[in-house]
């Protein structure tokens, strides 16, 4: 039997393909450590890959997160921001970010489904099986050794009844050798007894002696049964059921790896549409962008005119004096002026822009107004789609009535041609505009360039102040917003100019103007003026964008310098344009 186990042990070796059964017959409390921990680590391992998941899930959502946070806003400033391609690249990042979010949210739940439901369902399995295998090993265990019990129990009686035997056997033949006369009769029957007693041992023995050899003979083909065949076979299904646990490992960390695998080609996928959107950039196109964003249409100023003191004055000493000391005041006041400006950008939101948007440069007011109509026409296209299935499906009521009342679409179809008709005037309105425009930009394009240093045969010189609403103030800022930088001077002005124009007498003419374009002095100490019309100037512009003119004797105020074309006297004292 040894010589046998021997040989296995030495296949085992020898093949690798191991019996528990015949090599591990005696290490049963050994085998039932080891799965009692093979199924700890089972769940060591699923505990592992769960926290894993929720390691994806939250780095998933901080992703989803990020995204979201940098994400274009709805009627939001940043989305003209969007207009450059570094802007439009940066979105189609967080497009893409947002999918390699989705695909680390894929990985987790791929984990959960794949591996720890499988593995949780698979302990509770593995538990349940292995107290079965085990409970069928410690009943084969009992049987064993009650049967060892009751062989023991045999012997035990059977030696006990075999030195009774003898003892008995020694006394009757100690009384039989006594041979007294005189106590012949006495002796005689003690001996008789004595031998009775002696054979009914012998028989007790006897029988304990049969009796403990079937004990023996049946603990032998109990223990052949039990180390060769009950033993064997329960450690064999013990073996299958450890051996099918680490194939599960196997698997599940197989599959672990597979399930990040299968995502790679997506967010490799999302990696090629970043570096996409980064190839996209176009430094020039954006240096494009912000001409088409910024430019304002209008020419740059021309040369500045040489003032000739020698030439006559046409105005009194005490005129030009008067004029001079209030153009110091201006000065002064200008200086002051600059900072409250500043801080009226940040504090004030004075002045509304015009529909047709007339308060902005011309080459401004045409791109509004052209995006203006595009979006009209968007939702014109929109209204008629609606309109066309409607339609198609009073069409199909009216052939099918079961399907619904023709009639009910009617009230959608008559909103829908007035939202068109309404649609259609605004976008007849704004095409208008901008036609306007356009031939003001190509009429004005076509004017001849201002002429430096020359007089026409009146003595006036023709100045061109076509510059830029995007100017430089002093302080090194710049503006934008015609229209809230209109009303936030005006108002800082009010306090100072009021004065002027109440308790002064009026400024005498230094030259004349020609309005451009249209202006409509919505602000305090602005005045109105139309294409074309003739004003006079009384103070020339101080370098804030500003020229103050006159109508008539009541009315004056300031116009935009950019909207006039200037014809000031050769002789006044002043007559440049300051930018």
């Amino acid at each position: 039997m040894h010589s046998n186990r021997g040989l296995s042990r030495r296949n085992c070796l020898e093949t690798m393909n191991c019996s528990w059964g015949t090599e591990l017959w005696d290490q049963f409390d050994n085998l039932e450590k080891h799965t009692q921990w093979g199924i700890e680590f089972l769940e060591r391992y699923t505990k592992f890959v769960k926290e894993r998941s929720e390691i994806e899930l939250s780095y998933a959502k901080q992703m989803r997160n990020l995204s979201k946070k940098y994400q274009l806003k709805k009627n939001s400033k940043e989305e003209d921001e969007f207009k450059y391609t570094s802007c439009r690249a940066f979105l189609m990042t967080l497009n893409e970010l947002n999918d390699y979010a989705g695909q680390h949210e894929v990985i987790a739940e791929n984990l959960s489904s794949q591996i720890i439901a499988e593995l949780t369902r698979y302990i509770q399995e593995l538990k349940a099986e292995r107290k079965s295998h085990f409970h069928d090993g410690r009943r084969a265990q009992q049987h064993i050794e009650n049967s060892w019990k009751q062989l023991e129990s045999s012997k035990r009686r059977f030696e006990r009844d075999c030195k009774e035997a003898d003892r008995a056997q020694h006394y009757f033949d100690k009384m039989d050798a006594d041979i007294n006369v005189t106590k012949a009769d006495v002796e005689k029957r003690c001996s008789l007894k004595a031998k009775q007693q002696a054979q009914m041992r012998h028989q007790i023995a006897e029988d304990s002696k049969n009796e403990y050899l079937t004990y023996l003979q049946k603990f032998n083909k109990d223990q052949h049964e039990h180390y060769y065949t009950l033993i064997p076979h329960i450690f064999q299904r013990i073996q299958e059921m450890e051996e099918r646990r680490v194939g599960r490992v196997r698997e599940s960390m197989r599959v672990y790896c597979e399930v990040e695998r299968k995502v790679l080609p997506i967010v490799s996928k999302c990696l090629d549409g970043m570096t996409t959107a980064a190839e996209s950039i176009e430094p020039k196109m954006d240096s494009k962008q912000v001409v088409e964003s910024y430019k304002s249409g209008f020419e740059p100023p021309g040369d500045v005119e040489f003032d000739d003191y020698s030439v006559s004055m046409k105005r009194a000493v005490s005129e030009s004096s008067f004029l001079n000391a209030r153009g110091e005041n201006r000065r002064r006041s200008k200086s002051r002026l600059w900072p409250l400006l500043k801080r009226n950008k940040l504090s004030l939101k004075l002045g509304t822009g015009q529909e047709d948007y007339s308060h902005l440069p011309p080459e401004q007011r045409r791109k509004k107004l052209q995006a203006k109509l595009n979006d009209i026409n968007k939702d014109i296209q929109k209204e008629m789609d609606q309109r066309d299935a409607l339609t198609k499906m009073k069409d199909v009521y009216i052939k099918n009535p079961h399907l619904g009342d023709p009639d009910s679409i009617d009230p959608r179809l008559e909103e829908i041609t007035h939202s068109l008709e309404k649609l259609q005037l605004e976008g007849q309105k704004f095409e208008g505009w901008l036609t306007e425009v356009e031939r003001k930009l190509l009429e004005k394009g076509s004017e001849p360039q201002r002429q430096s240093g020359h007089f026409d045969s009146q003595g006036n010189t023709p100045l061109t102040n076509n510059y830029g609403q995007n100017r430089e103030s002093p302080d090194g800022s710049y503006t934008e917003d015609h229209s809230a930088e209109t009303g936030m001077q005006f108002k800082s002005r009010s306090t100072e100019f009021d004065e002027e124009f109440d308790d002064e007498e009026p400024l005498p003419t230094i030259g004349t103007c020609k309005a451009l374009y249209p202006f409509e002095g919505q602000n305090e100490g602005t005045i109105s003026m139309a294409e074309g019309e003739m004003l006079y100037v009384i103070e020339e512009d101080k370098g804030d964008g500003w020229t103050r003119v006159r109508r008539n004797e009541d009315e004056e105020g300031y116009v935009p310098t950019s909207y006039i074309k200037l014809f000031l006297d050769a002789g006044a004292k002043g007559a440049m344009t300051y930018i």
